[in-house]
């Protein structure tokens, strides 16, 4: 059995409750993209970050250009076996969910999915990669048990 190491932080945002539920997400996306084989036997390392504004915002100014903050950014590594990180912003999340309709957790697994994809080499900034990305993204969170999908059609 492959064991796959999650490492997290928080920094401005999250607490002990939060950061487990999104550890054993990762283990089990992890888990299901090996089952896709979208990923080797071997284990795998992720590093997840959960973060508020004021942590995210410069790190997006100085690796995408982009003076604001943003909800999600992945850093792949490019080390066998190492993913890379995923660093999610809390604060942006909480702020995108509706009462009633998407909850914090809702939010934070689909940044979290979308985020290992990126790691894993998707995009989404043409229509063709868009598309293949937004149906990946859907399995992942169909394979999760999750009811519903994540985009209107």
């Amino acid at each position: 059995m492959t064991t796959d190491v999650v490492g997290i932080a928080c920094h401005g945002a999250g607490d002990e409750t939060l950061s487990g539920e999104v550890v054993r997400w990762a283990h089990r996306l992890l888990g299901v993209l090996r089952g896709q084989e979208a990923l080797a036997d071997p284990p795998t390392e992720l590093s997840i970050v959960l973060c508020d504004d004021a942590f995210i915002r410069p790190l997006n100014r100085d690796w995408r250009g982009r003076d604001a903050a943003t909800d999600v950014l992945s850093f792949p590594l490019d080390e066998p076996g190492n993913l890379g990180d995923v660093v999610l912003s809390v604060e942006t999340a909480s702020r995108r969910c509706e009462p009633g309709q998407w909850a914090l957790d809702d939010e934070l697994l689909f940044l979290l999915i979308h985020g290992l994809l990126h790691l894993l080499g998707h995009d989404h900034e043409e229509p063709d990669e868009r598309a293949v990305m937004e149906a990946a993204e859907q399995a992942l969170w169909t394979a999760l048990g999750r009811i519903g999908t994540l985009r209107g059609s």
